[in-house]
């Protein structure tokens, strides 16, 4: 294993799980390098279906240059509807070229086909009794080109250690160069993106809530200046840290930072408002001036950086990831789930014993249960042995429990399992054949990963890179 960059051990990522030096190169040098087609779990009725029974639209929209939340309002204020009415599966990156599914209540179907937005298709495809949800899709197909590579040779002999991972393999044969697709494994942590790039706290945020310590995790958010912003951001950061007035950050902080001036904001209000002091209501009322979506962000954020660092401690113990030990917790997989895909299912789990173990390894190998670590809740139950070691020596050291979970409103949380190791047939090709732009040196990867999983957690291993210079 290779140690990782620092900011990614920030966020809990402390290993490479491939030995070989990395290829180099950038991600998204245009969008049209970074293409995602949701794997659809959605039967629509026909588009002559009964409007009364059947009152929402569902179309297959590709997005180029667009990032998901501004395509609806745009969406929305082209059909004269409410934005309410329009509904996806999966929020997707601007910086990409994106396929997905959409839905949109109680709308006509011509006037829908008719919308002409520049960087847009639409493609109708029935109706549904339903909106479509998060969560609403299986996964994601990944057509990725990796550009500016320093070492493309390199890509063989890590594709060699992936699938060695996959498998617990390790005298698996190196690659050929022209191969097609093969099996790799990485650990399924929660990628960069979960955290932040520039400065990743929102896992700071979320375990200051989860401690009770509102008022920590206002300054986290706020305060809390990191070397990779720009000057002004961080003095005002760094006066936020010294002198704790609130009146005062909102004249520095820039007006880009929307949700922090409106945490100040709501903090001057409860100032004004009674004698100047501020207690532990005031400053979770602070936290709840922004959306719901960003405080149920920060409590998954905390139990995101929980699970990477369970996943962490397990390799730096070297338990094997594709198969259990005793103690272990594994789902099964989801019989419903799409063909070429394999889905956890983390409503169906099972505690191994020694006296299961050689089984559930048999399900295992053949793709049908997966290992699983917490993502920790009022709900969870930890496991037994060295796994549950792990989980328990990992919370302990956060000063964590499942029951700091039972939180109020959008916070609480009630846990769930995560499958720690991420599967996939993958093909790695030199060249662009079907790109916009020819580059010989650059790199194409297409795989596909079920949904919640990161492609940056495959890619990394391959780039090996600070994720800022990617």
């Amino acid at each position: 294993m290779r140690q990782a960059h620092a900011v990614e051990r920030a966020v809990g990522m402390e290993y490479y799980v491939s030995d070989a030096p990395g290829v180099g190169g950038h991600l998204r040098a245009s969008p049209e390098d970074f293409r995602v087609t949701e794997i659809e779990a959605f039967d629509p009725e026909p588009l002559d279906a009964d409007p009364g029974g059947y009152p929402h639209l569902l179309a297959r929209v590709t997005l180029h240059r667009w990032d998901t939340n501004d395509f609806a309002s745009e969406l929305s204020d082209r059909l004269g509807i409410s934005r309410e009415r329009v509904s996806w599966a999966g929020t997707k990156d601007k910086h990409a070229v994106t396929t997905q599914l959409f839905s949109v209540a109680k709308a006509d179907p011509d006037a829908l086909r008719d919308v002409e937005i520049s960087g847009v298709d639409i493609e109708l495809l029935g109706r549904t009794g339903r909106p479509v949800l998060f969560g609403d899709l299986a996964g994601n197909a990944f057509d990725i080109v990796v550009r500016d590579t320093d070492a493309s040779e390199n890509a063989p002999a890590i594709t060699d250690d992936l699938r060695a991972f996959a498998t617990g393999d390790e005298s698996a044969d190196a690659l050929a160069d022209d191969a097609d697709e093969t099996t790799v494994g990485v650990p399924n942590y929660f990628g960069q993106q979960r955290f932040g790039s520039k400065r990743p706290v929102t896992h700071e945020v979320g375990l200051e809530i989860v401690r009770g310590n509102w008022k920590g995790a206002v300054l986290a958010y706020v305060g809390s200046p990191a070397e990779r912003e720009p000057e002004s951001t961080r003095d005002a950061r760094a006066y936020v840290d010294e002198t704790e007035d609130w009146a005062g950050a909102l004249e520095r902080l820039p007006r880009r930072l929307g949700f922090e001036r409106s945490m100040c904001h709501r903090l001057v209000e409860r100032q004004e408002a009674g004698d100047g002091d501020l207690d532990d209501e005031d400053y979770r009322a602070a936290l709840e001036a922004v959306p719901s979506n960003l405080q149920r962000l920060f409590v998954n954020a905390a139990q995101s950086y929980a699970f990477n660092r369970i996943l962490s401690e397990r390799l730096d113990r070297g338990l094997p990831f594709h198969e259990p030990v005793a103690g272990d917790v594994v789902c099964f997989s989801d019989s419903d789930a799409p063909d070429g895909i394999a889905l956890p299912d983390t409503d169906r789990t099972q505690r191994v014993t020694e006296d299961r173990l050689r089984t559930v390894r048999r399900h295992c190998e053949r793709g049908r249960a997966f290992v699983t670590a917490p993502l920790v809740g009022t709900e969870t139950e930890l496991g037994d042995g060295e796994p549950g070691e792990i989980e328990r020596d990992v919370l302990d050291d956060l000063d964590l429990s499942p029951e700091d979970f039972d939180l109020p409103d959008e916070f609480e949380s009630t846990g769930t399992r995560r499958a720690i190791l991420l599967r996939t047939d993958l093909s790695v090709e030199h060249g662009t054949d079907g790109a916009e732009t020819d580059d010989a040196d650059a790199l194409s990867f297409a795989f596909s990963l079920p949904k919640g999983s990161y492609a940056t957690v495959v890619l990394r291993e391959y780039l090996k890179r600070d994720p800022e210079d990617l």
